[in-house]
């Protein structure tokens, strides 16, 4: 009986080009079919012609590796998830090439004098503006707009609010069981006519005030609010003295959209990480965690993070942020020895305690797909800086802490 997988299907390519196809045509199925549909206008169909050609070695490999070069976004997602656990030598040259993180923010921004209390300059690949209630939103798309507390209201009411892609959010409330701060986060996780929205931050932004005298937003709930949410960055802090303020117990939380997740705080709890792992992400790309510091909420160990090691929690992260880390040299062996160091393309251990007993680590194990490494803000030597340079990638170290107090500390704690 022939192969049905490798017949002819309606969907197949028409000689002559008419769709849908006319009586007595010809169907042009196998390798022919995969052709035309990868110039099919639907980036579906696109897609799925992707995943059929790998039924046909060698051409089919070989149009999945130039699909890395496609014009849009989802198309080349599709390829690199199809090639990235291969093993041919032309499939891992073409992954060491392709590198599908685009948010180099994350690792300059927090690099700024007074990151926490000033504006950011990008959010999301755009700029960034404060909202003006006389002048409105003027370009929903290409900025993220900063919208304080006070200013919710009105600019829900703006006509062009159902437009804006990246938004703001700057919590200026307190404390817990101020009025403020509950009904501006209910109005945020209502606000059903931010139909567009794509990026969210939610935290203390613009505020002189310390990290650990804020709460961290509720994750689930956001996620609720927003299905078609691609990036979420929440700050705040996760410390005893906030006792008020916990997370909801959540299982069962799924989000088929979002693809970066970041967690600004000085101090994350093993509770409030082993929450973060319930969630079932399976677009997820991006994850920065903010470790922190133990006398601010930091009670979190490396057993803690294994299922992110392992690549069980995420197997498709491209970038794994494991920042302002009271043990990153424990973190940095860790990482050496797992799952994940085989398919990652950025890892940034900055603002952390990193010594040169961690770094020598990154030194003596395969870099498989790595083409960034982020040790900024650590407790480096210029010798071992120097020797982390010869790797052949690209290496942040900028602003390392000098220990002749021989105090070691996470830049954010406090």
């Amino acid at each position: 009986m022939p192969d049905q997988k490798h017949q002819p299907q309606d969907s197949d390519a028409i000689l002559g080009g008419q769709s849908p196809a006319p009586q007595k045509s010809t169907i042009l199925g196998g390798i022919e079919g995969v052709k035309r549909r990868l110039l099919h206008q639907s980036i579906a169909e696109r897609v799925a012609a992707l995943q059929e050609a790998l039924n046909y070695p060698p051409t089919g490999l070989f149009l999945v590796i130039q699909a890395l070069k496609d014009e849009t976004q989802q198309v080349r997602r599709a390829a690199y998830q199809l090639l990235r656990d291969r093993t041919e030598p032309e499939v891992q040259q073409a992954l060491k090439d392709y590198n599908p993180w685009n948010l180099i923010e994350r690792i300059i921004e927090p690099l700024s004098d007074g990151y926490l209390y000033y504006p950011f300059n990008q959010f999301a690949n755009r700029s960034v503006a404060s909202f003006d209630r006389q002048v409105g939103i003027s370009d929903p798309t290409d900025i993220a707009y900063a919208v304080y507390d006070n200013d919710f209201k009105k600019f829900l009411q703006d006509p062009r609010a159902g437009e804006v892609e990246a938004l703001i959010f700057s919590d200026r409330s307190r404390y817990i069981d101020d009025g403020g701060y509950r009904g501006s986060r209910r109005e945020l996780k209502e606000a059903s006519r931010l139909r567009s929205l794509k990026a969210l931050f939610i935290g203390p932004y613009d505020w002189d005030l310390q990290i650990s005298f804020t709460h961290l937003c509720d994750i689930s709930d956001v996620l609720r609010a927003y299905p078609n949410l691609e990036m979420l960055c929440l700050r705040g802090g996760d410390d005893d003295r906030n006792p008020d303020a916990p997370w909801e117990e959540f299982t069962t939380v799924q989000h088929d959209h979002l693809k970066t997740l970041i967690v600004e705080t000085g101090g994350l709890s093993a509770e409030k990480i082993a929450q973060i792992l319930t969630l079932k992400l399976p677009a997820l790309e991006h994850l920065e965690l903010w470790l922190g510091c133990l006398d601010y909420g930091g009670r979190s160990s490396i057993d803690d993070l294994m299922p992110i090691l392992s690549g069980e929690a995420f197997p498709n992260l491209v970038y794994l942020g494991l920042r302002n880390s009271e043990y990153a040299d424990e973190v940095a062996v860790a990482i050496t020895q797992s799952k994940i160091m085989e398919t990652i393309k950025v890892l940034d251990l900055s603002m952390g305690v990193l010594s040169d007993e961690g770094a020598e680590a990154l030194l003596n194990c395969p870099l498989h797909q790595l083409q960034i490494l982020n040790v900024s803000e650590s407790y480096l030597s210029g010798s071992m800086i120097d020797r982390l340079q010869t790797l052949g990638i690209q290496v942040f170290a900028q602003n390392q802490k000098g220990d002749e107090y021989e105090d070691r500390y996470c830049s954010v704690a406090e």
